[in-house]
């Protein structure tokens, strides 16, 4: 027979796996929450009509209009930058999607000046907005996965800002 101490630690062992099992509960759906706050667009609203299509945007707690979207068919976080010139995509991002390196050049950013890569994007969509073959940067200098939606990817939508909701028309 084993010692009277031994349903003690067994006691003491499933209080222990219970809070670990707790903690890692609380830490998915505090990740989860957080996610939500940064990308409030995780499932974009969309209309299609026979004369356009309409995303309709949620803006994040920073105030930023960031959403998730296809890249040549992967799935991708981007934000809406109205300052930036060509579609910015970070040098992991790109590398992941496979997007070929072209001709380096130097930009100049927010942070100052980078050496960029020319690549093309076949196919970018946002809900059900698509857009078709498109000029965009690598770029090592963004720190995170969120690709920067520039102005000449937005340069054929109409852009209308009301409250907390950017809407995106193609004609």
């Amino acid at each position: 027979m084993g010692s009277p101490s031994t349903p003690r630690r067994y006691g003491q062992t499933l209080f222990v796996l219970a809070w670990l099992v707790l903690a890692a509960l609380l830490y998915l759906y505090f990740d989860r929450k957080l996610s939500q706050q940064y990308n409030p667009n995780q499932r974009v609203a969309s209309e299609v009509s026979d004369s356009h299509v309409t995303v309709n945007l949620l803006r994040n707690r920073q105030g930023h209009y960031v959403a998730s979207g296809l890249i040549n068919g992967h799935e991708v976080v981007m934000m809406v930058d109205t300052g930036a010139t060509r579609i910015s995509i970070p040098l992991s991002v790109a590398e992941r999607l496979a997007l070929p390196k072209g001709q380096s050049y130097p930009v100049d950013t927010a942070n100052g000046t980078v050496t960029v890569w020319h690549t093309r994007i076949d196919r970018l969509s946002i809900g059900a907005l698509t857009l078709y073959d498109l000029d965009a940067n690598i770029n090592p200098g963004l720190g995170d996965s969120t690709i920067l939606l520039g102005m000449n990817a937005l340069k054929d939508l109409e852009l209308i800002q009301r409250g907390d909701t950017l809407t995106l028309r193609k004609y």
